[in-house]
């Protein structure tokens, strides 16, 4: 059975699509994908999706994310992480360390609480941002310059967790809890340019995606060893992605009306605009929505998940 999630803990240096690789190769498919791409240099919390659960990736698009990091003050770099080229920003003067020291490091501190009430972000030039149809890094390889546009974002919460000093500068270790599509090496970059410093990511790790924990999360050590022992308990339920959707029990004439298409009557207290979950025994069959067709209010089917096992 390889239809499901695997909560993999992304190792550094290599890329999500390299992941989903190991995947296919472990599992023997060539049907698998990824939600909220990480960067190579980052760990930590990839879902994986194989077989029939790629059905329900879609509705992953807008999971919230939280990330554990640490970023340095003393060096910009052009990607805003470790592995750039710096250009820019400098170490602190022993003045300026002797006076944050004195004052809990304030000015640092409230340099991320500016950047934690952001409502907007401009992505880094080096990510996976599509412009015109290419990806912003491939633009930036190749020498093209491209305005990246602001779009919207949320921060629930910014916590600083450890400040140090080292290597001249300043280290920061940081959570943070936020709306899809922000990133967090522009949240360091952004308190770089505040401090006067610049800054930069050197250790990315997401703890969170939704509703998965990191703590779920198995390696590729782990899952290789399972799988030889035949143990494929690392391949989660594809239900579990849909957790948060509301949820709507369908009676069996339902169910048989949405095994070949139908559309079924709207079901109590559901509204338009929103997406259900439909169930059937315990079972997880359709994303249906209400919509009104003819005057009558019906249910449609937005993604069929019913197959003859269930």
């Amino acid at each position: 059975m390889s239809d499901g999630i695997i909560l993999l803990d992304k190792k550094p240096g290599i890329t999500s699509m390299a992941s989903d690789n190991f995947i296919k190769k472990q599992l023997g498919t060539k049907k698998v994908g990824h939600s909220g791409t990480l960067d190579p240099f980052a760990t930590g919390l990839l879902p994986i999706f194989t077989g029939k659960a790629l059905k329900v990736m879609r509705y992953t698009d807008d999971y919230d994310k939280g990330y554990s990091c640490t970023c340095f003050l003393g060096k910009a770099t052009e990607t805003l992480d470790i592995e750039g080229e710096a250009v820019g920003g400098r170490l602190p003067t022993e003045e300026e360390l002797i006076s944050l020291r004195a004052n809990d490091y304030k000015a640092v501190r409230d340099a991320f609480e500016q950047v934690a009430k952001t409502t907007s972000q401009i992505p880094p030039k080096y990510s996976a941002k599509k412009i015109d149809g290419k990806k912003a890094y491939e633009l930036a390889r190749e020498g093209v310059e491209v305005k990246m546009k602001p779009h919207a974002i949320k921060i629930y919460s910014l916590d600083i967790k450890d400040i140090r000093e080292g290597d001249g500068g300043i280290y920061v270790s940081f959570d943070v809890f936020c709306s899809k599509g922000t990133y967090i090496r522009t949240i360091c970059g952004d308190v770089g340019d505040i401090t006067g410093f610049g800054a930069h990511a050197v250790s990315l790790r997401r703890i969170k995606c939704g509703p998965f924990s990191l703590e779920d999360a198995v390696t590729e050590e782990e899952i290789a060893k399972k799988r030889e022992e035949g143990n494929m308990s690392f391949i989660l339920p594809y239900e579990m992605a849909l957790s948060s959707m509301p949820r709507v029990d369908v009676t069996s004439r339902e169910y048989e009306d949405i095994r070949v298409g139908k559309k079924i009557r709207a079901k109590e207290g559901t509204k338009e605009d929103i997406r259900y979950a439909a169930y059937y025994d315990g079972k997880l069959v359709a994303v249906i929505y209400r919509a009104t067709e003819n005057g009558r209010e019906i249910m449609r089917i937005e993604r069929m998940l019913a197959t003859d096992d269930r």
